[in-house]
């Protein structure tokens, strides 16, 4: 899948990241890749191999490994098409600015901007959608946390950028994806992204 953002940075040399700084941002990736695009059959087939423990998190992405196990991709493109898409619009707005205000390309999305350009962050010349998409922060707060743009963000960093641009809005998001009318496969997304929301809402109010 391409990349929603390309930097202006690279990383210079290799970070060793903890085994939990790594699966957080690998759960930031995954979850804004499908909320990107329809997953083809092989990342469907990828998202089956998924083990989670018996936490929160841990049986969200147990239930959704299950559901990409039995999951058909024509149909999950469908469902895809309905939700976000539609004609004329999908039955959801995944939009930082259509959340807060109601209407897209609003002051969330220009604050935006003005932070990934601080980041040294520029929307990859193939993409389109404005940069307020969920599943664009989502893949952004991975490569913060993973070191993709430069050197891995701090804490701090990585606290900021969330509590700017997701905490305000995301988890409400989520909770409407798990209860859409037309999801099924993507019920599974919405939970496993509302309890990452909530995990990381509760650790980053103790940094």
């Amino acid at each position: 899948m391409q990349a929603q953002h390309q930097a202006a940075q690279t990383l210079s040399e290799p970070v060793q990241l903890s085994d939990e700084e790594l699966g957080r941002g690998h759960l930031y990736r995954l979850i804004g890749r499908l909320l990107a695009r329809a997953p083809s059959t092989k990342e469907l087939g990828n998202a089956s191999l998924l083990q989670g423990d018996n936490s929160e998190i841990g049986r969200a992405i147990a239930t959704l490994a299950a559901a990409a196990a039995k999951a058909d991709a024509a149909a999950v493109a469908r469902e895809y098409q309905d939700l976000f898409i539609g004609v004329g619009r999908g039955e959801l707005v995944p939009y930082a600015s259509y959340y807060l205000t109601g209407f897209l390309h609003e002051k969330p999305l220009a604050r935006l901007r003005d932070d990934l350009a601080g980041l040294g962050i520029a929307r990859a010349d193939n993409i389109k959608e404005p940069e307020d998409h969920a599943g664009a922060i989502l893949e952004v707060m991975s490569g913060l946390i993973l070191g993709t743009f430069s050197t891995p963000a701090s804490l701090d960093q990585q606290k900021a950028f969330f509590e700017a641009h997701l905490a305000p809005w995301v988890g409400h998001f989520f909770k409407d994806l798990e209860a859409a009318r037309n999801a099924d496969f993507y019920a599974h997304v919405g939970r496993l992204g509302r309890a990452m929301v909530e995990v990381e809402d509760a650790a980053f109010s103790m940094v």
